[in-house]
């Protein structure tokens, strides 16, 4: 029984969802305590119970401790089962975070999946389901697996009711990964999402990243999305290389003018263009679950990033916990990564 210490390093619900992704994956059972104790409101959360009982299910997995605001949580795994499945996160909460839960395990399964997930799918502090569309899930399909995505409806803070479905085509074992030159630029694109509001903001938002990095109106497009239950606005700027792409973001709140969202999102992405390496923080986040699993099972891999976040370095400490891997961070200019 492997004990987790949930307030460590950034103390989010990161702890949770990679300590039960690599519980499934691994068939190791795990106590997780003092859950985001630091937090204003600490314990589970409603995306985080629906990423635990996802897990669960795709292992018939034991759990206690699965209730609103709950500080300690025991989650004992049994084998997974691919097929198919429907999660809910039953209000604006991450439905993104949820499959990034889920998946690591599915996607080394002994046959496809599929899922159908409803809840946020453009939440602030979550990755918008053009994040995995675009700059995750091509990454993922690099090691080896298959995964395809399909966004049916939106869904924004605070209303959620999005849904997306995916498609899970599984390996034996994971390639290789290296990914450190992103190479020359192909595409790039600004494009703003206004929902039950003005599509002004949108064009708002556009030209003020346009503005900001120099970019043509050419390059942007605002989409008056109808199929949301509610309101919402977000400004996505990609940034399309041969071996990468980046995607920041920037969401409408209100009393928050479209030109200060704007601006936010293009100061991502300029950091991300001045720094010269293929993968971006969040993406430098997300891809250590999968080069862990790929190290624990001999093979491993390395990338280039432009710097470790908190949330990162909390990450990286929870993966050294659970598996048996030699993780190096050299700092140089960008900082890579590499598992073996």
């Amino acid at each position: 029984m492997l004990r987790i210490d949930g307030s460590q390093g950034e103390g989010g619900g990161q702890i949770v969802r990679t300590s039960v992704a690599l519980a499934t994956l691994t068939g190791r059972s795990i106590v997780i305590e003092r859950i985001r104790a630091g937090r204003k409101k600490p314990g589970l959360k409603r995306q985080h119970l629906t990423a635990v009982r996802a897990a669960a299910a795709v292992c018939a997995g034991r759990v206690k401790g699965d209730k609103l605001g709950s500080g300690t949580l025991a989650f004992e795994p049994g084998p997974v089962t691919p097929g198919r499945y429907d999660f809910r996160v039953g209000t604006a909460g991450s439905a993104t975070l949820v499959l990034q839960t889920v998946l690591p395990a599915l996607m080394l399964a002994d046959g496809p999946s599929s899922l159908s997930l409803e809840g946020g799918t453009h939440n602030a502090m979550a990755p918008p389901f053009d994040f995995l569309h675009h700059v995750y899930l091509p990454q993922i399909r690099r090691l080896g697996p298959r995964v395809d995505l399909t966004l049916h409806r939106h869904g924004f803070f605070p209303a959620g009711g999005g849904r997306f479905t995916v498609e899970v085509e599984p390996v034996e074992s994971l390639d290789r990964f290296e990914l450190i030159d992103r190479g020359p630029l192909r595409a790039r694109h600004v494009w703003a999402l206004v929902s039950r509001l003005p599509e002004a903001i949108g064009h708002r938002e556009c030209d003020t990243v346009c503005r900001k990095l120099g970019w043509s109106q050419q390059d942007c497009s605002v989409e008056q999305v109808a199929d949301s239950p509610g309101a919402g606005n977000v400004v996505m700027i990609r940034a399309e290389f041969a071996n990468a792409t980046e995607l920041a973001t920037g969401f409408g709140q209100r009393g928050v003018p479209a030109e200060r969202v704007a601006a936010g999102a293009a100061r991502q992405m300029h950091r991300y263009l001045a720094a010269d390496a293929p993968v971006g923080p969040h993406l430098a986040d997300q891809l250590m679950l999968p080069l862990g699993i790929s190290a624990h099972r001999g093979v491993g891999g390395r990338f280039r990033t432009v710097g470790l976040t908190e949330h990162s370095r909390t990450h990286l400490d929870v993966l050294r916990a659970f598996l048996d891997i030699d993780v190096q961070v050299e700092q140089n200019a960008p900082t890579t990564c590499s598992s073996r």
